[in-house]
């Protein structure tokens, strides 16, 4: 749509369920807690087993193509270069959320899940809390919990590390 003029080059959008929502500029918090997680995954992933992908397109069905801020994907040699992934392919979605936490919360959130997203983090920059979510059923996780800088995190993908990692 870029290309034909539709959208003005250079807008960061994405798709959810057939509309197209404008994305919130980052600022510098936003991109500082992105920076810590990436950190944290690297340091914690087996490189040959998971690839980090950082705000890139997820296709979750026809019409929903989020770009979370990060996800845990499953390692292909050939890092997706013929197709984004898909919901088989994604182990964990990270959210950093500061204008944004309505629209993850409420739009994002129900749509991870209805995919299958085995596990989605919302990192609460107003609230400074990390919130996870796992067990994916219809349009709902049946588990979360909530987790504050002094909080020892459990998670499903990375096992135990401490919220301050993440948190400032």
């Amino acid at each position: 749509m870029a290309e034909t003029g539709i959208l003005p080059e250079g807008q960061a959008v994405e798709l959810l369920e057939g509309e197209i929502y404008t994305m919130s500029p980052v600022n510098s918090p936003h991109a500082s807690c992105v920076k810590k997680i990436t950190r944290l995954l690297y340091a914690t992933l087996e490189q040959h087993a998971y690839l980090v992908s950082v705000q890139d397109p997820i296709r979750l069905d026809a019409h929903t193509e989020p770009e979370p801020d990060l996800a845990v994907l499953r390692y292909r040699a050939d890092f997706y270069q013929h197709a984004h992934p898909s919901p088989q392919d994604v182990l964990l979605i990270i959210e950093v959320s500061d204008s944004s936490l309505h629209k993850d919360l409420t739009i994002k959130l129900p749509l991870y899940a209805k995919a299958g997203i085995p596990e989605v983090w919302i990192v609460n920059l107003a609230d400074n809390t990390l919130a996870v979510y796992h067990q994916p059923a219809n349009n709902a996780y049946g588990q979360h919990a909530i987790y504050h800088p002094a909080d020892a995190v459990q998670s499903g993908c990375l096992g135990a590390f401490n919220a301050s990692e993440v948190l400032s």
